[in-house]
């Protein structure tokens, strides 16, 4: 799996797809896709995509009630 940053949004997500004109990318932890602009991909480092597996688990604990 590769993890970058689309740098329009700051948000991280996996790469799914590449094409001429877009890359598909995935949220970590799954969910919609989107397309980004080649251009606009840029390197996502361990710590961020770490960060971002904590928030998704954090956010998905929340919605199952699983916190106190």
């Amino acid at each position: 799996m590769r993890y970058v940053l689309d740098t329009r949004s700051g948000r991280i997500g996996e790469v799914m797809e590449r094409s001429e004109g877009a890359v598909v990318l995935r949220p970590v932890g799954g969910g919609r896709e989107w397309d980004c602009p080649p251009e606009d991909v840029g390197e996502a480092s361990a710590d961020e995509v770490l960060r971002e597996r904590v928030r998704r688990l954090n956010r998905d604990a929340v919605e199952r009630g699983s916190v106190p």
